[in-house]
């Protein structure tokens, strides 16, 4: 399997989404960047896109769905509610994401709808949980200070991810900041530790 991250060269805010290509072409989030749909293509070649699967719903995560959805004419899978989801997804649930099989972890906290999505390898963290994100590095978590989001539902999710979280998870996928290789555990384990600490995350914002 081999991932892209196809906002690599946005010049306003977005997340990072990621085409991961193999037996399921799947992008994860379809990002905020006018042009994805291009970045997409150069990576496909002459083939198709199969899905695209959302970690939640938050603007800079879904404003290009609707370019997307209509250039590809694939599916679209959801935890929540959209008008474009073709299939709604549930914890445990589990889905082909280029070569791999992922189940989906309902996160909340930072988004009342997040998932992540773990296999064996590799985890798409959506925001609950980054490597950096200019707050802290190796190891940083969703901000939870504006209206409906809950440290306190954040800390719940980081938790489960880890008790869910294969040892042998070695690639970080996440919404923002860089992806990372290598051990995830401990990673996740330092953005639990921070999280829990209860203390603003931008003190200055």
């Amino acid at each position: 399997m081999s991932v892209y991250n196809v906002t690599a060269d946005a010049e306003t805010f977005t997340c990072n989404a990621y085409l991961s290509t193999g037996a399921r072409n799947v992008l994860v989030d379809a990002g905020a960047m006018s042009g994805v749909v291009g970045e997409i293509e150069d990576h496909l070649e002459d083939e198709s896109l199969d899905a695209v699967v959302l970690t939640h719903q938050h603007g800079d995560h879904v404003a290009e769905l609707d370019s997307v959805l209509d250039a590809f004419d694939c599916d679209c899978y959801a935890y929540d509610d959209h008008s474009r989801r073709t299939h709604a997804l549930e914890d445990g649930d589990t889905l082909e994401i280029g070569d791999e099989t992922f189940e989906a972890v309902y996160s909340p906290g930072h988004a009342d709808d997040h998932l992540a999505f773990l296999s064996e390898t590799t985890i798409f963290s959506g925001d609950v949980v980054v490597h950096n994100d200019g707050a802290f590095d190796d190891g940083s978590f969703g901000r939870t200070d504006m209206q409906g989001q809950s440290r306190e539902r954040e800390i719940e999710s980081i938790r489960e991810i880890l008790e869910r979280l294969s040892p042998t998870v070695e690639h970080m996928y996440a919404g923002h900041g860089d992806p990372f290789h290598g051990n995830v555990q401990e990673v996740v384990k330092r953005a639990l530790e921070r999280a829990e600490r209860r203390e603003p995350k931008y003190p200055d914002g």
